[in-house]
């Protein structure tokens, strides 16, 4: 699925086959998750191939590796540039790239890493949550108290949570798990941040137990660009029983519509809400094309 003998992966320097691209059994980041990672997309565009804020992707890479001090030897720039080549060698267009820093020297103490190693690996894949809207229940897990780690730095051993509460949801017959904060306000899900719309305007959570997704952030900008009310504040799951519309947004997942949380059903059809609007605009957005700007008939 995800690489066949022909696939080209970067490792530490190098290009070289993806199935050589390999990691020790002692590595400090196999045993303790101690590594961070990014999700980016390429898209096929009139101009070429444009990997989508790329920029944005890398700077955060570097926050991640800051965070949990972890070291990364390579700027900004130089990751774009070795980004764009793993593309060129692999012949891909629209493609998801997932650079990820680890520690691979053997060492199964708990103190920093005092080097890291870079693979970036490529491959074709569709939209991570599908194109059907979801059905969501409330997970049992919680998102990890910011006080405990670097919640906003996307760490590899963070996503066992996601693992966790993902599965559960599954077992139980969901598509998706959505999880609260320790506090009871809703969080975001697995892999993907969560909107709510009520009465034309949209509502999110707000930074504190989320990642702020670049896709998110997007999504905000796209929202007010087009006079468009959107709330950062903390919400309880009981708000939804008033909202009209929800969805899921992640670099992975794009733009996904919510058919419903648990008991509460949204009224509105995905294609004719505000998150439908924006899930146009995004794919233009991201391909290339002009965004269209008629308006939006909103159902309150």
């Amino acid at each position: 699925m995800y690489f066949t003998s022909d696939t080209v992966a970067f490792l530490d320097g190098e290009f070289v086959p993806a199935e050589q691209a390999t990691c020790g059994v002692y590595a400090q980041s196999l045993h303790y998750g101690y590594a961070v990672f990014e999700g980016i997309r390429a898209y096929q565009t009139p101009a070429g191939t444009r990997i989508f804020k790329a920029e944005e992707h890398y700077e955060r890479l570097h926050y991640s590796c800051k965070s949990i001090g972890l070291p990364l030897a390579y700027s900004v720039e130089e990751l774009t540039r070795i980004s764009y080549e793993v593309l060129e060698r692999n012949n891909l267009t629209d493609a998801y790239l997932r650079p990820l820093v680890y520690a691979a020297t053997p060492n199964m103490s708990l103190k920093a890493a005092s080097s890291g190693n870079l693979l970036i690996a490529v491959w074709e894949w569709g939209k991570y949550l599908g194109d059907q809207s979801l059905r969501l229940t409330i997970s049992p897990y919680e998102r990890p108290n910011p006080k405990a780690v670097p919640i906003e730095a996307k760490v590899a051993g963070h996503y066992v949570n996601s693992i966790i509460a993902s599965t559960e949801a599954k077992g139980r017959g969901y598509d998706e798990a959505l999880l609260l904060d320790m506090n009871g306000y809703v969080a975001e899900g697995p892999g993907a941040n969560f909107f709510f719309e009520r009465e034309g305007e949209l509502y999110t959570a707000p930074q504190g137990s989320i990642l702020r997704g670049i896709t998110r952030n997007t999504i905000i900008d796209l929202a007010r660009e087009a006079g468009i009310t959107v709330h950062e504040q903390f919400f309880r799951p009981e708000e939804l029983r008033t909202a009209s519309a929800a969805f899921m947004t992640g670099t992975a997942a794009e733009v996904i519509g919510v058919a419903s949380v648990d008991d509460v059903t949204f009224s509105t059809p995905f294609q004719q809400t505000i998150g439908g609007m924006l899930a146009s605009h995004y794919q233009a957005l991201v391909t290339g094309q002009p965004i269209r700007t008629e308006s939006l008939e909103i159902k309150a």
